[in-house]
């Protein structure tokens, strides 16, 4: 009896023991648990903080985007402005250019006015047999530059006399520069003749003359007429 009643106690105590270890281990199982919701905590709390950090960085990146923007600006703005001197530095130079190309116009134009005034203040010659006033075509040379010379300040009266049949003849009373050569010549024709003497032709001859000029607006039979019947007198201004 007095082993079955120790059995039992030592049954009964391992029981307990077994319960008491059963306990302890669900105690141990709950304060796992917290523990892991504790640790969770940190993980709500990190996520908070990684949105904090990124609403930061974002905030961080758009003041930094916007003071990129400010000298992005500044500098789009400068070569606006470059363009417009530059255009500017253009149109003065091509107002420079039209300003010269006008200004040598202008000089070409004084410059080609000036020619006709300088032309014009070439004494023109005329010439009259009797009172017949003849248009004359001048030759451009030295004995006409000199003929010029002599009738610019008075009229020259020359006193002609007929000879040959086809020509009237006259000193000049002076000697004008020569450069005779072998000419024939034709109505209308007037030389120079020994450097001293005019002649005036309505026929032709053959001899050594310098030229000087030729009636244009007679034909041989008007020269004939108006030199061909006596001595005439020539006057030239």
């Amino acid at each position: 009896m007095n082993l079955g009643k120790s059995f039992c106690k030592i049954f009964a105590v391992a029981l307990a023991v077994c319960l008491l270890l059963i306990c302890f281990s669900a105690c141990s199982s709950e304060t796992t648990n917290p523990a892991s919701g504790v640790d969770s905590q940190p993980e709500v709390a990190s996520q908070k903080t990684d949105e904090q950090t990124t609403a930061i960085t974002q905030t961080v990146s758009t003041e930094e985007e916007a003071e990129s923007t400010a000298p992005v600006t500044e500098t789009t703005s400068q070569p606006e402005t470059a363009p417009q001197k530059t255009t500017s530095v253009r149109e003065t130079s091509v107002e420079t250019t039209t300003s010269s190309v006008e200004s040598k116009n202008g000089e070409t134009q004084n410059e080609t006015s000036k020619e006709p005034e300088e032309e014009s203040k070439v004494k023109v010659l005329t010439m009259k047999i009797g009172n017949t006033t003849v248009a004359v075509d001048w030759e451009d040379n030295e004995s006409v530059a000199a003929l010029r010379e002599l009738v610019k300040d008075k009229t020259l009266t020359i006193q002609m006399s007929m000879y040959g049949g086809f020509e009237q003849v006259g000193s000049l009373g002076t000697s004008l520069p020569r450069n005779d050569s072998q000419t024939t010549t034709a109505a209308g024709d007037i030389v120079l003749y020994s450097g001293n003497q005019i002649v005036v032709f309505y026929g032709s001859n053959s001899w050594a003359y310098t030229r000087l000029g030729h009636i244009t607006d007679k034909t041989t039979l008007e020269m004939t007429e108006l030199l061909s019947n006596g001595n005439v007198t020539i006057t030239i201004s």
